[in-house]
């Protein structure tokens, strides 16, 4: 996907840039509404509670509020003001953030033009490029044949997806034959569920176990005998014997 990217951005920087803003506004606009909204309500909320806290104060002052039942409210809204207080403090940081971020996709070009090629991956690089990965369930669970989407967010540009890897539109007799395999899939995977719920399916897997195990061992033996026989291997009962120094000792 970063080469992808790359190559895109070199071919046409104009687009690149009005693309990835768009993408990257899109993003970002329903995650700021969200968080101005709540900002706005915890902003009127303090302000409720710096009106109860007066009233309380002034009810215990005249004698119409106990003072354990005065100590009780006074306690219980000064807490709660201090958490609205973090939490206005930490949704304006945020805000903020958002309104900065115009700069962002100039920081993104930047990055993709800082390297030649994209051929080859390194801890490096994923850690400047890659913010998070998101890996969603599988669209069939217990299947070995389904899909499972991956999400991929990018540092200063949030989860872009180049023009080539969006999906192709597809013709009739395409989603057709689409259609059929996915209806295929649904019908094994139906036949799978109905053999798990009988046992029938764990009574094949421990009949084929000893076979899976006794073939997987014999995979192993080949691929040590052909590293014996290059050299790349020695068993332990073939080396050399050693004559044991004076003055060290041997395990």
């Amino acid at each position: 996907m970063l080469k992808a990217i790359a190559e895109y951005a070199k071919h046409d920087r104009a687009e690149f840039v009005r693309v990835v803003q768009e993408a990257q506004s899109s993003q970002q606009t329903a995650a700021v509404r969200k968080h101005r909204t709540r900002l706005a309500a915890a902003k009127q909320r303090v302000s409720e509670l710096e009106v109860l806290l007066c009233k309380i104060y002034e009810d215990n002052i005249l004698g119409k509020l106990s003072d354990s039942r005065y100590a009780t409210l006074d306690a219980q809204y000064a807490k709660e003001q201090s958490e609205l207080n973090s939490e206005i403090a930490s949704l304006e940081k945020a805000v903020d953030g958002y309104e900065k971020h115009e700069k962002d996709v100039d920081h993104f070009i930047a990055l993709i033009d800082k390297y030649e090629s994209f051929d080859k991956l390194t801890i490096a690089m994923l850690n400047e490029f890659v913010e998070k990965i998101l890996v969603h369930e599988r669209d069939r669970k217990g299947s070995t044949q389904t899909t499972q989407e991956v999400e991929i967010y990018f540092n200063f540009v949030g989860r872009f997806v180049p023009p080539a890897f969006g999906e192709a539109e597809l013709t009739p007799e395409e989603l057709e034959e689409r259609r059929k395999k996915e209806d295929r899939k649904d019908r094994l995977h139906q036949n799978y569920l109905k053999r798990k719920a009988s046992g029938k399916h764990q009574a094949y897997e421990n009949k084929i176990k000893d076979k899976r195990k006794a073939d997987i061992d014999a995979k192993k033996a080949a691929i040590r005998a052909e590293d014996i026989a290059k050299g790349v291997f020695v068993p332990v009962c073939q080396l050399p014997a050693r004559e044991p120094k004076k003055g060290v000792q041997t395990v």
